[in-house]
């Protein structure tokens, strides 16, 4: 059971910044967007070849107002679209040392349980040495997989930088 509703705890660190960036993000990133530009863009162009009569032509090839519209636009929405990923790394963060304070914690109850268990059985002259012997193998292949895995990080990182 987390100590902490991971959920929670990050929003109550978004301020109007993040939920607009992340209103823009979730609008600009879903197929009616791409709908409205194919619309907006057809017509302009359209617009601009005189289809639609000569009345209507007041950005003419090669559409420079179109152009910086669109490159203004790319601009604006790629720093939204990094501003919304920057905090989905910083909620990532957040829930994984959430669940590394979840995981100490229920390591914790599990020795007391063990040594709860221990007593009672002495008491009772059960033994359970068999188990306490298995619960030590556990922990021991467990400590030999997180080293494992260390050291393949360790190595993936020095690979990254060239040293290795």
């Amino acid at each position: 059971m987390a100590l902490i509703n991971p959920n929670q705890y990050i929003r109550q660190f978004r301020g109007l910044e993040d939920r607009i960036s992340d209103g823009i993000t979730t609008l600009a990133g879903n197929m009616n967007f791409v709908y409205f530009h194919a619309i907006w863009f057809g017509a302009w162009i359209a617009a601009g070849l005189g289809l639609f009569g000569s009345d209507y032509t007041f950005d003419k090839y090669p559409f420079g107002l179109l152009t910086m519209i669109v490159s203004l636009e790319a601009i604006f929405l790629s720093t939204f679209v990094m501003i919304s990923q920057n905090r989905a790394a910083q909620k990532s963060e957040i829930r994984s040392q959430l669940d590394y304070e979840t995981d100490i914690q229920s390591q914790r109850e599990i020795a007391i349980i063990m040594k709860t268990l221990a007593r009672v059985a002495e008491k009772q002259g059960v033994d359970i040495k068999d188990l306490l012997a298995e619960m030590d193998e556990v922990k021991t292949l467990a400590k030999h997989e997180a080293d494992r895995r260390t050291a393949a990080r360790h190595r993936r990182h020095l690979k990254l930088e060239g040293k290795l």
